[in-house]
């Protein structure tokens, strides 16, 4: 029992040594042990590379730069594709040139071998106007700009025009953004096609065709047609048209132009070409025809319909895709702006996270001094 007394005071007293502060308690900065470990030993520490240590501010910051970046990658691929198909609704304009030349100088060859006989075909008859279609193209896609929303304001105004002029209107909507908006309004609706990235003659023709049996079968005495027009890649007006009835020295005497995409030094532009209206075919006055002129002329026209309602579906692609590249432009140039920025933003707070360390050590080491 004494034995045991004895080692427990022993231990106890050990025990308070360990926790004296006198000044051989602590290891000064020039020992051996701090001095192995800036040296020789501590080689694998001094070779490590350096782990800054930031808050969830940070790291946030970082993560929306980078996903930044992936969205200026997206719109800057989109905005390229945008101007490929440009150029490709281009090539298509170019290639319906020679038949429309074509079908123009016929169709005035006609016109002048017929006088004013032509004026009693039904599609030239003019006819007291007591209701009107209005043919609206609009695109089937967003994120483009306000080409669709400008658009659909002025179908709009000028809808609520023929209401207030005592005239019944309803519409052929092209375009799935159009049908979408008008439908939930409740306009009275005749029918709905899709527009598509690439008409061709076919979609044409069924819209031709729902309008001149429209037309003949008296259930609308006019027909407009509302498009945008394709000025610039940054410029595209909305533009209204008389399609029926038609207007012979319109036809025979109206020019037209031809866009063309092009580039210099990185930057795209559009070339216009003003072509004048082709010289009327000479008809004498002792060739003979297999049938009659008239009928001639009658089958022309929708000809000259079906080409005309491909020529605007073709510029108002164009108008899209040119409003397309302006807006995945704008929104790549934001999101350069944007991670710009946030750059700023983290490389501040990483700064400041880095000080803050510095700080800790300096004052860790001035505690041991």
């Amino acid at each position: 029992m004494k034995f045991l007394c004895v080692a427990t005071i022993a231990a106890a007293f050990s025990s308070a040594n360990a926790f004296t502060t006198g000044p051989a308690s602590l290891v000064s900065p020039s020992s051996p042990a701090l001095t192995n470990v800036f040296n020789g030993e501590g080689n694998a520490h001094r070779n490590r590379k350096s782990t800054i240590v930031m808050d969830g501010k940070a790291n946030a910051i970082r993560d929306r730069i980078s996903s930044v970046n992936n969205t200026k990658k997206i719109t800057s691929a989109m905005k390229l594709v945008a101007a490929a198909k440009v150029r490709r609704a281009q090539d298509a304009v170019l290639a319906t040139r020679p038949f429309s030349e074509t079908l123009q100088s016929v169709f005035g060859g006609l016109i002048n071998r017929l006088g004013g006989e032509a004026a009693d075909l039904p599609l030239l008859t003019q006819r007291e106007v007591n209701k009107v279609t209005l043919v609206v193209i609009t695109g089937d896609r967003g994120l483009c700009g306000g080409y669709n929303s400008f658009m659909i304001k002025k179908a709009e105004a000028r809808y609520k025009e023929l209401k207030a002029q005592g005239i019944d209107a309803d519409m052929i909507l092209i375009g799935k953004k159009g049908a979408a908006y008008f439908q939930r309004r409740e306009y009275p609706i005749r029918k709905i096609y899709d527009c598509g990235q690439n008409p061709n003659s076919k979609q044409a023709l069924s819209i031709s065709e729902e309008i001149i049996n429209s037309f003949l079968s008296g259930e609308t005495d006019a027909v407009e047609l509302m498009y945008t027009k394709f000025v610039s890649l940054i410029a595209s007006t909305p533009s209204v048209r008389t399609l029926v009835p038609f207007s012979a020295s319109e036809i025979s005497q109206k020019g037209d132009e031809v866009f063309q995409l092009t580039s210099q030094d990185g930057d795209f532009g559009v070339e216009r070409k003003e072509l004048e209206a082709a010289e009327p075919q000479d008809f004498p006055n002792d060739m003979i025809f297999e049938q009659d002129p008239l009928q001639i002329v009658n089958s022309i026209l929708p000809l000259y319909l079906n080409g005309q309602i491909l020529r605007t579906l073709q510029e108002s692609v164009a108008s899209e895709l040119a409003a397309r590249m302006q807006s995945m432009q704008a929104a790549s140039d934001n999101a350069k702006a944007l991670a710009k920025t946030l750059s700023q933003e983290y490389n501040r707070a990483r700064q400041a996270a880095v000080t803050q360390e510095i700080l800790e050590i300096v004052a860790g080491a001035t505690a041991l001094e």
